[in-house]
């Protein structure tokens, strides 16, 4: 049996696979509806309104429907889409026992205890029919599949088949009058709707379960007599073929396999039993240790059963579906109905090579599981489990092609894997002796290798090479020199695929696809939700793979996506081209057309074959927002750019990119403030002014504006800027820009016209402008502000710029590797072609494409100033009339002539800062003062001394200082960490940094040395700098974020701990207060081996100062933690003496029955429910009277402090 779902729950008592998607619903003795998909192992949906056990459920055959039945006496009607019940039958007495819906019919069929068995229409919601007769439970009824049948079970000991055709031309087709008469009289003098076809007595005891063969006129049943009977049905009459025996307890259930000549049973004996329908013998046996079996049911269409028991379900198979086939060339081998098959790619050809005749092949999974061939000897290996595991060796004749008239004897042997590993050798593993055994073609032995290690299967690696699986690794083994060539640590490998030229090979497991070179040097690792089933190389070395419903790629880095979805499960033989040749699980050969073009884009640009990038750019038909996402992941926004039509994409492209032209029309087109804003933030990085003044145009952001032409020293548009606040009677815009103009007498006029005549006035009167100021007075009267005397004023003046206008002399940006490529081939396309066609690559934007020396761009305002259009006329540019032997040669200019001087790019010291928001990356960069504003909103840090040489030691660590010439200053060179040749130019890795995880690991392990040496000044100090070292490293997985975390709390609760140590210590006349202390210090969260020797000592201090009780509960705490013998033995004299007299001598301010935790500077217990403040770094507690007072413990932040939270890795802001 082939488990492949299973869940825990209560007892399962119905039921049903969905007939098209991966689902199945349970129904559960305590009354819920579980909803599952067996193929990701995932909970859909729970339906829990039934009042008790619901014993049957029922999925619709094309709706989406269920029905369920329970001891509520209650049917239910559910759409799953919905997740609600629609309705509900009431009618029976009694438990329901089953449901089912009818094939094709809006028919509901119900068997119940109150001894009936009811037809509901579920369309009309009304009962069309009882069928009664039995005078017991009636414990299941069905539909067949095809006739007007019903076949039901009860606990009277009969089966009976009852003829429903009556009421199918009542309810469908009542066509004639006659037919009309019949039926009311039917209905004034009852039955005639369903009637019994045949009563089938033979069981001793009360029947179980029945049900029909889906095609053939046959019944099973299942009783408490502990059989499976089997019936035979004629259009006259019923009788018993044959009983089959084997269960020890009552049969709960019994059905027909889908697909084959199988019956399957189960019972409360606690097993799933297997039966040969031809030969009538149980053929296979399933045994769980606790669980009793109650419910089977088969899916409809795929080789899938379902067993519910007291404590679960499992959804299983029987046997194997996936075919065994080898490819050799351009030629495939497989197996398929006891026959040795050829198919040939090119021609698509299936020949039969020999028949396979394999006795005792008959059971489930006894089939071949594995191939192995030699072309030139034309030898085939067939692997099976018979026996455990067995071989069979055929050399196929060469002229035997299309003859299957011809069986041949195999040499056979027992071995757990066989294959080739030379032309006329293979090689057999013996798990027994844990060695291979090397065979030649007459099945004689002609070596033994010891195998160094454990192996439980082999695979085929080259010649005189294998590949032997361990339980948690692969290593690639020498025959000829036995030694081990290569190992890679990777659980549960089922299969193994080599690329075409051996250069690289794929390790299949379950869940998990691992890229290995041919020495087994790791490449990459992929892990799949669901089930991996195939995988083949392709020509470019893209591993193509299948899983249950989808057909993927890998690429050698690890990228991967989906090519197409599945119908069915499919094997990959070979993948040509567009065409992937496959194997379905009836071992027909298919093949599929499949668009690659994805992966080998993807895998052009991670080889850096830009020239084969350009031309799919152009040529191909990409797009979709997977493609451009992985662009702008690897570093290439500017490529995506040419995929994406979407404005909105098209704008966060290229201010990624830096495409301040591309930006500017995409804004153009959305025409909204935030994308305004964006671009505004962008120009002005880029330096490019006229951009940021015209966004900030569109968007009328007035204050900015008047901010940029301050500092670009632009009077005349600041002036103008006065001008409009005033229009807008903006009071606060006016009195700013007087400011940024240094304009005296328009701020005395702002505040006189705003009512602030004592402000106007003192301005005035500061100024100098007195005749302004005697004006105003008058207007005070004699209630004039006091100026201050002594004080020397100074007029208030803008700086002046140091630039004025026009946009900074900051570094252009450069342009992509792809950019010039793109631009030449539509300058090409200019040329041909209309100028309308290039549309595309360059819009239309409200800027001008000139630029001066320093980039500046120049506004379509300000054309008169170039002088393009004056009444002068501009420069007289006419043309002369040469002679023709000095006319311009073309020779030799092209546009690829001219040298355009490399631009500087921008520092990775600057790359580090922008793509990180981690205060350790910062530190590294150098951007102390980022790093330090990072420290305190993420943590509340304001003591950042104990810091600083740590920060200095990320940034020298991150930082290589080469010496150049003797007059000159060292180079500094940025040190990335996980740095590699084969990584994209265009992608920046972070930078390497002293400090990681494991550091602090270290010296974690040498604070917990120090703490059990009893040297607790170096174990404080050692914790102390664990939290100082916390704050600043870096790591790379969720995992050890989770880890960094709970260091922090490690550390705290050991600093805390041995402060009060400490404190114990310098307290030398105070008993009372030690006792107090060294018992609080037992309640840290420290080491088993840290918290004995407290208690220990606790126990020793209380005892000595006569605190019996406390020493008594600290004793037994400490037998508690299994202490070393000597501790137990000092433990329990101590209790033993203290329960004499279990008093306190004096009482400590302790209570161990009330949970608390330590005040980080009082060292006084917080009890559970008192208030208390916490540090948001170290998070340890303190009394509120701490709020707003530096952290004692970690020594960096405020108590109470607002701060968003530990920040150490990129996947936090993923």
């Amino acid at each position: 049996m082939l488990t492949k779902f299973e869940t825990k729950s209560n007892r399962v008592k119905g039921l049903s696979f969905h007939p098209k998607r991966p689902w199945i619903l349970a129904s559960l003795h305590s009354g819920v509806i579980q909803l599952w998909d067996y193929r990701m192992g995932t909970l859909i949906d729970r339906f829990d309104e039934h009042d008790g056990p619901v014993r049957g459920v029922h999925f619709h055959k094309s709706q989406p429907l269920f029905v369920s039945g329970g001891d509520d006496y209650k049917i239910k009607v559910w759409n799953y889409k919905m997740r609600r019940c629609l309705f509900t039958l009431l009618g029976h007495l009694d438990y329901i026992r089953t449901v089912n819906f009818h094939n094709e019919y809006p028919w509901i069929v119900s068997a119940s205890d109150d001894q009936t068995i009811r037809i509901w229409n579920w369309q009309s919601r009304v009962c069309i029919s009882v069928l009664t007769g039995h005078n017991h439970y009636v414990m299941c009824a069905s539909f067949h599949l095809k006739e007007d049948l019903v076949v039901s079970a009860s606990l009277d000991q009969t089966i009976r088949v009852w003829d429903i055709s009556a009421l199918r031309k009542k309810t469908v087709s009542p066509a004639d009058d006659i037919l009309k008469l019949t039926q009311m009289n039917t209905d004034l003098f009852g039955g005639g709707d369903a009637v019994v076809k045949y009563v089938l007595e033979g069981h001793d005891r009360g029947v179980n379960w029945a049900s029909f063969h889906p095609s053939l006129p046959l019944v099973v049943s299942g009783a408490d007599d502990r059989q499976v009977k089997l019936w035979r049905m004629n259009d006259t009459k019923a009788w018993e073929v044959d009983t089959l025996r084997g269960h020890i307890n009552n049969v709960s259930c019994v059905l027909f396999h889908a697909r084959q000549d199988i019956i399957v049973s189960n019972s409360e004996d606690k097993s799933i039993r297997v039966w040969d329908m031809s030969k009538r013998t149980s053929v296979q046996t399933f045994r769980r240790e606790h669980d009793r079996f109650w419910i089977l049911s088969a899916h409809p269409e795929v080789n899938l059963l379902a067993a519910g028991h007291d404590s679960g379900m499992i959804v299983f198979k029987l046997e194997r579906e996936r075919p065994a086939y080898v490819v050799f060339g351009g030629s495939l081998l497989y197996f398929k109905d006891r026959y040795l098959r050829t198919y040939d790619f090119a021609t698509q050809k299936d020949n039969p090579l020999i028949p396979i005749r394999r006795p005792g092949s008959s059971g489930p999974n006894q089939g071949p599981r594995s191939l192995s061939y030699s072309p030139t000897e034309n030898a085939v290996l067939i692997c099976s489990d018979v026996d455990g595991g067995a071989y069979e060796l055929y050399v196929v004749p060469r002229d035997s092609i299309g003859r299957s008239d011809t069986v041949q004897e195999a040499k056979r042997g027992i071995g757990g894997s066989a294959v080739f590993v030379a032309r006329n050798r293979f090689a057999v593993l013996d798990k027994s002796h844990n060695q291979v055994t090397i065979k030649n073609l007459k099945n004689e032995v002609t070596k033994k290798c010891n195998l160094p290690f454990s192996a439980d299967a082999i695979f085929f690696a080259g010649t005189g090479n294998l590949l032997c699986r361990s339980e948690d690794s692969v290593i690639l083994f020498d025959l000829q020199q036995r030694t081990n060539l290569g190992e890679i640590h990777v659980p549960n490998v089922k299969y193994i695929v080599w690329s075409n030229d051996m250069e690289n090979v794929a390790l299949l497991s379950k869940h998990a696809i691992i890229i290995a070179s041919k020495k087994l040097s790791h490449r990459c690792t992929l892990h799949e939700t669901i089930r991996v089933k195939s995988g083949a190389w392709d020509d470019n070395g893209i591993f193509i793979y299948s899983t249950l419903n989808h057909i993927k790629y890998c690429l050698p880095n690890g990228d991967s996506g989906i090519i197409r979805t599945l119908d069915v499960p499919v094997y990959i033989t070979k993948v040509s081209g567009s065409s992937l040749y496959c194997l379905d699980r009836d071992g027909k050969n298919r093949v599929i057309q499949i668009d690659t073009s994805e992966c080998v884009f993807k895998l052009a640009l991670m080889k850096k074959k830009y020239d084969e990038v350009m031309s799919m750019i152009r040529n191909s038909q990409l797009c979709g927002q997977a493609i451009i996402a992985y662009l702008q992941q690897k570093g290439f926004p500017e490529v995506a750019l040419h995929f994406v039509r979407d404005e909105r994409t098209r704008f966060n492209l290229a201010v990624e990119s830096g495409n301040i032209q591309i930006a500017v029309a995409s804004a153009k087109e959305i025409d909204e403030k935030e994308h305004w804003h964006k671009l505004g933030v962008e120009a002005l990085r880029q330096g490019n002014a006229g951009i940021v003044e015209y966004a900030y145009q569109r968007t009328k952001n007035f204050e900015r504006l008047s901010f940029l032409y301050l500092i670009t020293g632009n009077l005349d548009k600041l002036t103008k800027m006065l001008r409009i606040a005033e229009i807008k009677n903006d009071v606060m815009g006016q009195f700013h820009n007087a400011l940024y103009l240094g304009d005296i007498k328009e701020r005395i006029k702002i505040l006189q016209e705003s009512g602030h005549l004592p402000l106007a006035y003192v301005t005035a009167s500061l100024h100098g402008l007195m005749d302004i100021a005697d004006t105003i007075a008058a207007d005070l009267g004699g209630n004039l502000p006091t100026i201050p005397s002594g004080k020397k004023s100074s007029l208030l003046m803008p700086p002046v710029p140091i630039l004025r206008g026009g946009d900074w002399p900051l570094l252009r940006v450069t342009k992509g590797i792809f950019e010039g490529g793109l631009e030449i081939s539509a300058a090409a396309a200019y040329e041909e072609e209309d100028e309308g066609n290039v549309a595309d690559w360059g819009e239309d934007i409200a800027i001008e494409n000139t630029e001066r020396e320093n980039g500046e761009v120049i506004m379509a305002d300000d054309k008169e100033a170039i002088g393009g259009e004056d009444e002068d006329g501009g420069w007289d540019m006419e043309e002369l009339e040469l002679p023709q032997d000095v006319a311009p040669s073309n020779v030799g200019i092209t546009h690829n002539t001219l040298f355009v001087t490399p631009t500087q790019g921008m520092p990775i010291s600057q790359i580090w800062i922008q793509k990180s928001s981690l205060a350790g990356e910062h530190a590294a960069a150098g951007s102390f003062d980022t790093a330090l504003r990072l420290l305190n909103r993420q943590l509340g840090i304001i003591n950042f001394s104990p810091l600083k040489p740590i920060i200095l030691d990320l940034y020298m660590g991150s930082h290589v200082f080469l010496p150049a010439l003797a007059s000159a200053p060292v180079v500094p060179l940025a040190v990335e960490r996980g740095w590699s040749d084969t990584g994209s130019p265009n992608v920046r890795g972070h930078p390497a940094l002293v400090y990681g995880l494991s550091v602090v690991e270290e010296k974690l392990r040498l604070a917990y040395r120090a703490t059990t040496e009893g040297k607790f000044s170096e174990a404080l100090r050692l914790f102390v700098n664990i939290l100082h070292t916390i704050p600043v490293i870096v790591v790379d997985t969720r995992k050890e974020v989770d880890d960094v975390k709970e260091l922090i709390g490690i550390a705290k609760e050991y600093v805390l701990g041995l402060r009060m140590e400490v404190k114990r210590k310098e307290i030398k006349d105070d008993a009372l207060r030690q006792q107090e202390l060294a018992a609080y210090f037992t309640h840290c969260k420290l080491q088993k081996v840290h918290l004995r020797l407290a208690l220990l000592n606790a126990m020793g201090i209380c005892y000595k100062g006569g605190n019996y009780s406390t020493a008594a509960n600290m004793a037994r705490r400490l037998l508690e933690t299994d202490p070393p013998t000597n501790h137990a033995t000092k433990a329990r004299q101590v209790l033993q003496a203290c329960e004499r007299n279990l008093q306190d001598a004096k009482q400590l301010n302790y209570d161990f029955r009330n949970p608390f935790v330590v005040c980080g500077t009082s060292f006084t217990p917080i009890y559970h429910g008192q208030k208390s403040v916490s540090c948001p770094y170290c998070t340890s507690r303190f009394v509120p009277s701490m709020s707003g007072k530096l952290c004692t413990i970690c020594d960096l932040s405020i108590v109470g402090s607002d701060a968003s939270g530990l920040l150490c890795s990129a996947t936090q802001t993923k």
